[in-house]
C-alpha cells in the first residue's frame, strides 16, 4: 500500500489554489513530504499557513491544484469522486477538534457510524465498536450519550470512532485544541498508544509545540511552504 518511493505518504510539487471571482489565492505551493509507514509526524505552522488544507489533501477531502498526492498506494487525482469516496473510507480516520458526535446516538452509535457503509454483520459490528471504545478506555460508558460525557471523553469517543474500521491513517487537526491541559495530555498518549502498539501512522496538524513533542517528527508551514 505504500507508493513507488516506499511511502505511505508521497507528495511532488503539491500546489493548492482557491479562487474567488477572479482572484486567485494560493494557499499551498510545491509541497515536497514524504511519511513512511508507522510514522507520527506533527505538522505546526502559523494560522493560516495551510496546515489544515495540507491535511485535507492527503485524507482526501480535498484534491491539489497541481502536483501529485499518492496515500496508501493510490494517486488520489486520478480516482473518481465515488472511488476516493470509496478509499477515504478503507484508509483513512479522521479525528477533527471539535469531536463531531451526533448528541442523539449514544457513545457506541457514533463509534458504529463508520462500520454501516460495510457488509459487517450487526455482531461484528459490534465487536469492532466494543473493541474500540476499551482500547480508549471508555468501555464502560457505550451507552452514554455526548451530552453525558466530558470533553476530553468525547474526544476519546471520537477516536474509537476513527480507529473502528481500521484505518491506514490516522489524519488529526488540532486533536487537542479544545481541551484542557490534563485532558490534552491523555488523549496526546492515547495517540502515541495507538502509534507505538498498533503501528498507526498518524499525521497531527497542532499549533501546541508540547503536543508537538509527542511526534516523531515536527515539520512546519509557512505562508504554504514546507521548511526543509
Amino acid at each position: 500500500m505504500t507508493s513507488a518511493n516506499g511511502s505511505l505518504i508521497h507528495l511532488r510539487d503539491v500546489h493548492k489554489v482557491y479562487y474567488r471571482d477572479k482572484l486567485e489565492i494560493p494557499v499551498l505551493q510545491g509541497i515536497d513530504l514524504d511519511v513512511d509507514e508507522g510514522e507520527f509526524l506533527a505538522l505546526m505552522g502559523p494560522s493560516g499557513s495551510g496546515k489544515s488544507t495540507l491535511l485535507n489533501l492527503i485524507g482526501g477531502i480535498d484534491l491539489a491544484t497541481r502536483g501529485e498526492v499518492q496515500v496508501a498506494g493510490e494517486s488520489l487525482s486520478r480516482l473518481s469522486p465515488g472511488r476516493l469516496a470509496a478509499w477515504r473510507a478503507r484508509h483513512i480516520g479522521f479525528i477533527f477538534q471539535l469531536y463531531n458526535l451526533i448528541p442523539v446516538l449514544t457513545a457506541q452509535q457514533n463509534v458504529e457510524l463508520p462500520l454501516l457503509l460495510t457488509r459487517l454483520s450487526s455482531k461484528e459490528r459490534r465487536r469492532r465498536v466494543l473493541f474500540a471504545l476499551e482500547l480508549v478506555g471508555l468501555q464502560d460508558r457505550a451507552k452514554h450519550f455526548p451530552r453525558q460525557l466530558s470533553g476530553g471523553e468525547e474526544q476519546r469517543v471520537a477516536i474509537a470512532r476513527a480507529i473502528v474500521a481500521d484505518p491506514t491513517l490516522l489524519v488529526a487537526d488540532e486533536p487537542t485544541g479544545d481541551l484542557d491541559a490534563r485532558n490534552a495530555g491523555e488523549i496526546l498518549t492515547l495517540l502515541q498508544r495507538l502509534n507505538a502498539e498498533l503501528k498507526k501512522t498518524i499525521l497531527m496538524v497542532t499549533h501546541d509545540p508540547h503536543a508537538a513533542e509527542r511526534a516523531h517528527i515536527t515539520r512546519h508551514l509557512d505562508k504554504g511552504v514546507l521548511q526543509p
